[in-house]
């Protein structure tokens, strides 16, 4: 991979755009601030970096509008919403054509029940996170959602016995 500038890059015979967002010490700290509490006013940020609220206030704007923040989320308890039965269904498709997982991709996101889906290399072509009640409402989940996704071969099911560690934060 040859670099040609910051946003391109040359590889066997295609150029590759890899429009990434350079942040600063600053950016990086505010980034920072609001993964661990995303409530966190811009006066405390302000404070906190010995800056104006307008700075902060603009500094997050312009993350905001580059895509670097995505979104702000409250993050549930599982545990009290009834939702503690976490499985990791792996997916293998009948076969790998584009069709085939453009339409299970589109039928997917629909499930409330997944809450994540990757597409993965290896031995199946699909990690689906999964969080229900319990065994019977996961039971009922395959029986009447995931088996009726078109083109779907074969699934393998593992079940969360103990969750180590899950962070929504990224080092920076």
């Amino acid at each position: 991979m040859i670099k040609l500038d910051k946003y391109f890059y040359f590889y066997g015979n295609l150029i590759y755009s890899l429009k990434i967002y350079l942040m600063d010490a600053i950016d990086k700290k505010i980034v920072g601030f609001l993964q661990n509490d995303a409530r966190m006013t811009n006066k405390e940020m302000a404070i906190k970096l010995q800056m104006s609220v307008t700075a902060v206030y603009e500094r997050i704007r312009k993350m905001e509008r580059e895509g670097v923040i995505k979104g702000y989320v409250a993050l549930l308890d599982r545990k009290k919403i009834d939702q503690s039965f976490v499985v990791f269904c792996h997916i293998k498709l009948i076969q790998h054509t584009k069709d085939y997982l453009v339409r299970f991709e589109a039928e997917v996101v629909q499930l409330s029940e997944v809450l994540e889906c990757f597409h993965v290399s290896g031995d199946y072509d699909y990690i689906l996170k999964i969080a229900v009640k319990d065994m019977e409402a996961y039971r009922d989940f395959m029986v009447t959602k995931l088996t009726r996704l078109q083109h779907i071969g074969s699934t393998h099911s593992s079940f969360m016995i103990g969750e180590i560690k899950n962070s929504t934060a990224y080092e920076l």
